[in-house]
C-alpha cells in the first residue's frame, strides 16, 4: 500500500500537468471515466444439458459483479459497455480414472460465449468463450452436489470475463 501511495504521489502530479484522465479502482479494473453505463443480456442457455435455473442464476451474477465491483451504472437501453452471450456447454465427464479403470471423480464443466462491445474503447471489445470446470467425487450424485459447483464454476467464469474486460491482462 505505501508503494502504491509513493507511486500515485509521483503520477498524479504528471496525470495532472499532461491533461490526462486517471480511473483508479481497487479491484484491478481500469474503466475510463467517459464510461458510465452497461447493458448486460440475458444469457440463453443453448448446451445440448440444459440446467433450468442457469440462465438466470449466470445473468443476475454478472449483473451483481458489475454493480459491486464497477461505478457502472445498468441500463437496459444504449450503453457504452455490454455484455451478451450465450451458455454453449454444459457437461459432465470422468475426470480421474483409477488403477482398475472406474472413475473416481466426475467433473461439471459450464462453457459461455460472451460477446463484450465497449463504444468507448473499441479495442477493448471482444468475442470469447470462457470455460470453467469443478471435480466431484464419484460416489456422489450430480443433483446432490450440483448446486454448489455451479455456484463456484459460475464465480470462476465471472472471475475471468470480468478481467478480460476491465482488467485487460
Amino acid at each position: 500500500m505505501l508503494k502504491f501511495i509513493r507511486n500515485l504521489t509521483i503520477w498524479m502530479p504528471l496525470m495532472i500537468l499532461s491533461g490526462c484522465s486517471l480511473s483508479i479502482s481497487t479491484t484491478g479494473a481500469s474503466i475510463s471515466n467517459e464510461t458510465k453505463t452497461c447493458k448486460i443480456a440475458y444469457f440463453q442457455n443453448r448446451a445440448r444439458i440444459i440446467n433450468p435455473s442457469l440462465s438466470g442464476i449466470f445473468t443476475d451474477a454478472l449483473r451483481d459483479k458489475i454493480e459491486s465491483q464497477t461505478p457502472l451504472k445498468l441500463v437496459t437501453g444504449d450503453a457504452d459497455v455490454s455484455f451478451e452471450g450465450e451458455i454453449t456447454g454444459y457437461e459432465t465427464q470422468p475426470a480421474a480414472i483409477t488403477g482398475d479403470n472406474v472413475a473416481a471423480l466426475d467433473r461439471l464443466t459450464i462453457t459461455v460465449n460472451v460477446i463484450f462491445t465497449n463504444t468507448k474503447t473499441p479495442d477493448f471489445s471482444f468475442t470469447k468463450s470462457f470455460s470453467r470446470y469443478a471435480d466431484y467425487s464419484r460416489t456422489a450424485t450430480l443433483q446432490s452436489v450440483e448446486s454448489g459447483l455451479v455456484t463456484d464454476i459460475v464465480k470462476e467464469l465471472l472471475e475471468d470475463i470480468y478481467n478480460q474486460a476491465f482488467v485487460n491482462w
